[in-house]
């Protein structure tokens, strides 16, 4: 268990940054987002992203292979959704300066989707060429 955890320990630091960013007090900017509108939502998709990017270069290094596993996936994904729900009850029992919406959430998961897809497609890609 220890040597698992330590192989992501990217992703432990990634995971503290992500809480420490979500729940900071930011200047009101009056409806309008941070920098533009929707900076939140993508920030939240771009956190995840590479949150999962993380989670999969742990087990990778963990495995001492890029084994494509169904399992894998799902466990990195209910991660993902276990970490960005505690996000969002945060802002909403706790950092109440902070908005919790349930749009924070979806982004975070469709970050942590895309970064599936592109585990998927990198491992076909390389699957393909060892085969060719």
């Amino acid at each position: 268990m220890y040597k698992a955890l330590k192989q992501q320990k990217w992703a432990i630091f990634w995971t503290l940054i992500v809480l420490v960013l979500c729940n900071i007090k930011l200047p009101d900017t009056e409806g309008e987002g941070f920098f533009f509108t929707g900076f939140d939502k993508m920030t939240h998709l771009g956190f995840f992203f590479v949150l999962t990017v993380f989670l999969f270069y742990g087990k990778i290094k963990y495995q001492h292979s890029y084994g494509f596993r169904t399992l894998t996936i799902f466990k990195i994904l209910l991660i993902n959704f276990i970490i960005g729900g505690s996000i969002e009850l945060l802002q909403w029992k706790v950092f109440t300066y902070r908005s919790a919406e349930w749009w924070d959430l979806g982004c975070d998961m469709l970050g942590a989707c895309m970064a599936v897809f592109s585990y998927i497609l990198l491992h076909k890609l390389n699957f393909d060429e060892k085969n060719n």
